[in-house]
């Protein structure tokens, strides 16, 4: 007698190729559409256009025989012309996971109340939903993740909020931003990027001078834009201007005329996050000893030093704000304040005097 795995008639048919039927499928004949397979494709995802049996297929997936049978017969309807598509299964599937209950927003006037409540006061939706756990600590039905509130203004009157309310948060969008994921983020460089990881060691100690920080403070829709550098060891800080705009070619322009007036032992190394700006990174690095650096993406605590300074510089030159109306002196002007305050992480001493501390032999 032959293998139960071995019967052509358990077998599901191949795209393209011999027709092939599932066994003990009372609706009758199963074909598999024939979709197009792009390379790089997992072999658990070949598994129904090799033909491979219904038990071979729930080996592979860990799953009982039946359960792929189940999945085969309720996925293949009369009107779908006896064709299993995975694509509508997964819809099908979703659609059935749904929970046809009201948000809680909609069915409690008084949760609502709280809620519109604090949110006029602009609290944000997380500290809201700390503050319902306190308020009713024996009312599991009344709390609330930050998330449930984040949906509920957004879908409106739907979710039981008015969507003006988006004004009240932090960020004011009336539509939330899809946000991409760091490691699915298209490279903008020409030459390739060396990451911070490959940066010498003794960099994280700021025992030398020369070890810099850049980035960009950007203006009213980022349509204007100033340059910052800080030095690591010293944090003094060097404002670049940039009246015709900050596209690759203005910004690298602006910082080699930045960097001739610098010796050439305070020019060792510059960190930078992967900002487009800095596309033509290879025509910066012959002026650093050591090369040029970048953060990883969406990693702003690896250029900490150069962070905090911008919140520093964001004094004189405000968000919103058309930055291309400071001139070359003004941002002197601003430097020279910035560089001549005591720090305390440089024992009160000022960046200015730690830097020519620095140079001095």
């Amino acid at each position: 007698m032959q293998a139960a795995r071995d019967r052509a008639e358990d077998r599901v048919p191949v795209a393209g190729g011999e027709r092939r039927y599932a066994a003990g499928l009372s609706s009758g004949e199963v074909t598999v559409r024939p979709v197009p397979i792009p390379a790089g494709t997992p072999a658990d995802c070949l598994a129904v256009e090799r033909g491979l049996t219904i038990r071979e297929i729930a080996a592979r997936l860990g799953r009982a025989p039946s359960t792929v049978s189940r999945e085969l017969r309720r996925n293949s309807r009369p009107h779908d012309n006896g064709v299993y598509d995975a694509d509508l299964a997964h819809h099908r599937c979703r659609e059935r996971a749904g929970r046809p209950r009201r948000a809680k927003l909609t069915v409690d006037p008084e949760l609502r109340a709280e809620v519109q409540a604090k949110l006029d006061q602009e609290w944000s939706p997380e500290q809201i939903a700390a503050h319902l756990r306190c308020r009713w600590p024996d009312h599991p039905e009344r709390h609330l993740c930050h998330e449930s509130i984040y949906r509920a203004l957004y879908q409106g009157a739907k979710g039981g909020l008015s969507r003006t309310l988006t004004r009240k948060l932090r960020t004011g969008r009336p539509l939330r931003k899809q946000r991409r994921r760091p490691d699915q983020r298209m490279p903008r460089f020409v030459a390739p990027a060396v990451l911070i990881d490959h940066r010498p060691p003794f960099v994280e100690l700021r025992e030398r001078l020369g070890d810099w920080e850049g980035d960009l403070v950007v203006g009213v829709r980022s349509q204007t834009a100033v340059a910052t550098l800080v030095d690591r060891r010293t944090r003094y800080l060097r404002l670049i201007a940039l009246p015709d705009g900050h596209s690759v070619g203005h910004l690298r322009d602006a910082l080699i005329a930045n960097l001739r007036q610098l010796p050439e032992q305070a020019r060792r190394s510059l960190t930078w996050d992967q900002g487009s700006e800095m596309a033509r990174h290879h025509e910066l690095a012959p002026y650093f000893t050591d090369g040029i650096f970048f953060a990883r993406p969406a990693s702003p605590w690896q250029r900490g030093t150069n962070e905090n300074t911008n919140g520093l510089v964001r004094q004189y030159l405000p968000k919103r704000t058309n930055l291309s109306l400071h001139s070359t002196v003004d941002l002197r002007a601003i430097e020279d304040r910035l560089n001549n305050r005591p720090r305390k992480t440089l024992g009160w001493q000022t960046p200015a005097q730690a830097f020519i501390n620095a140079l001095a032999p």
